[in-house]
């Protein structure tokens, strides 16, 4: 509720109170966007690798409601935020402006710690080795984000609603205060949590190590036997309760680097080399996302600036804030969880068998095709929203379109159906797939993903504007949308859209799936690989 609080009418308040024109406002919304879904990156590589998923999150959630605080503080202490009359507000300081977005991006670091931490550390309560809970794992992702969208219906309906007619004060301070009330509520479960025990060395360092390893092997011959491999005794990973993963034939380059060689310098392990391997596989699916979050970016910028523009009037004296209309992405997607998970899923796994109803990267490109979709509709919707600007001559960016903001309905709309598909599909992705020993990190694959995306789009926005303005022209994207082209924008990323879908499934067409793997040890016994969750009292593991 926090962050949609925030991002989904922020655009808005770079406009109306801080005087920032269209393009600043929205590479603003995008670049602090992008910041708050790439921190992550550092905080899971901290929880992963040093102290853990808990305490990461605990120490980073500090930091969150250190800058909500702040955030709020920044639009209500009447030194800190600009002075407004009759709903017109003077210019910001540098002062004021400097202390809103340091207390943005205080909120940016502090959902580095918390983003990709919390969501891994619920899956973690679920034992793979027992089959009950194993299963009930399968929903865990739907019904987690489901519980997250239940936090951004209300930011779009109610926090959005409050900022724009209650004031900006009482809009963030709502969020500041059910952040504090969260958290509470989940430290009370802390002595019934369960805690994985960090048992990973370097991660960063091994991921490195391999492909130098492989480039300074390249030229010797890779052995068609995996047994002349270097790799460790299985009665090593035993003691130390690491993770062995057994040789797989695919990029077989990286192979060199486990190579024995007489130079002296010790070659990597097979598993080292699997697990970069297992990244490198992930890498490339995560390239073909970067699209797919662009198009998601415009629901908290350029959706919102085109519904400014029309008739927002629901009876004679309620006009329903632009940013509002988010909540039909988030409205659909409530409605749409429990039925893909309680029909779809079960349909599908009658007819396929698998337990998912559909591999995780079929769920994904049916996202993704939903949301080419949704955009494409965007696009002609904007095209009618011009034919009514010419048709009553509406030049002035003030003057309202006669056509009413529920026009914008099934493009939001689209984007929730799409992300019961794509958003959850990603995350429970990168999850299951990443390494064990890296998960946390793993699902900054998602996180980063959302981030890039946001850069991409405001990328992509300023230099659409700066090329289409070139010599004089028509901006795409200019101050007065009532005189500017969103729909070939909209068309443009809609082409691109089309293309990366190509590359998605040529990529998703050569992915080789991580799975369960079971080796025989003596006695005639099968042990799996992983071990069981550890649920030994809360403590730092260093």
């Amino acid at each position: 509720m926090a962050f949609y609080g925030i991002a989904s009418n922020l655009v808005n308040y770079l406009t109306t109170r801080l005087h920032e024109d269209t393009i600043s406002s929205v590479r603003n919304v995008n670049n602090w966007s992008g910041a708050v879904w790439i921190t992550p990156i550092a905080g899971a590589y901290i929880a992963d690798s040093y102290i853990g998923r808990f305490w990461t999150f605990t120490a980073s959630s500090l930091i969150y409601v250190l800058g909500m605080i702040l955030l709020t503080m920044a639009v209500t202490v009447k030194s800190l935020r600009p002075t407004c009359t009759n709903g017109v507000c003077n210019k910001a300081s540098s002062l004021q402006i400097a202390f809103f977005y340091m207390s943005l991006y205080t909120i940016a670091i502090g959902a580095g710690g918390t983003k990709p931490n919390i969501s891994t550390f619920g899956a973690d309560q679920f034992d793979n080795y027992s089959l009950i809970e194993k299963k009930q794992k399968v929903s865990f992702f739907n019904w987690w984000m489901f519980s997250s969208f239940l936090g951004a219906l209300f930011a779009t309906l109610g926090l959005v609603y409050i900022q724009e007619n209650v004031g900006w004060g009482l809009g963030y301070g709502i969020p500041t205060l059910g952040l504090l009330v969260s958290l509470l509520v989940f430290y009370i479960g802390t002595p019934f949590y369960r805690h994985k025990v960090i048992k990973s060395d370097n991660l960063a360092k091994d991921l490195v190590r391999v492909p130098i390893m492989a480039f300074k092997n390249r030229k010797l011959h890779c052995p068609n036997n995996v047994l002349e491999l270097h790799e460790l005794d299985s009665h090593y990973y035993k003691s130390t309760g690491k993770y062995q993963v057994q040789h797989t034939p695919i990029f077989r380059f990286l192979d060199k680097a486990a190579i024995k060689t007489c130079s002296g310098e010790l070659p990597c392990t097979v598993t080292k080399v699997e697990v970069a391997k297992r990244v490198l596989g992930l890498t490339l699916i995560w390239l073909v996302t970067l699209i797919p979050s662009t198009l998601w970016a415009q629901v908290n910028t350029l959706f919102v600036k085109q519904g400014t523009t029309l008739d927002r009037k629901l009876g004679s004296h309620f006009q329903i804030p632009a940013a509002s209309l988010g909540s039909f992405v988030t409205l659909s997607m409530l409605l749409s969880v429990p039925m893909y998970d309680r029909y779809f899923v079960p349909f599908m796994r009658k007819k396929t068998g698998n337990p998912r109803g559909i591999t995780i990267l079929q769920r994904l490109g049916i996202g993704f095709v939903i949301q080419v979709v949704a955009i494409a509709v965007a696009s002609a919707v904007e095209v009618k929203r011009m034919r009514v600007i010419k048709e009553f001559h509406i030049a002035s960016p003030k003057q309202v379109v006669p056509m009413s903001i529920f026009w914008l309905l099934p493009q939001y709309s689209l984007l929730g159906i799409g992300d019961v598909f794509n958003a959850i599909g990603l995350l429970e992705f990168f999850y299951d797939q990443s390494p064990e020993e890296m998960q946390s990190l793993g699902t900054t694959f998602f996180t980063s993903g959302i981030g890039l995306g946001n850069f991409l789009n405001s990328f992509l926005v300023t230099m659409v504007d700066k090329i289409t303005s070139k010599g004089g022209g028509k901006s795409w994207i200019g101050d007065n949308l009532n005189d500017s082209r969103l729909d070939y924008y909209y068309g443009f990323l809609m082409v691109i859209s089309i293309v990366n879908m190509g590359l998605f499934l040529w990529t998703a067409s050569k992915y080789v799936y991580k799975s369960d793997e079971m080796k025989e040890v003596s006695g005639g016994c099968v042990e799996m690989e992983a071990k069981a969750l550890d649920t030994s009292p809360l403590t730092i593991q260093l």
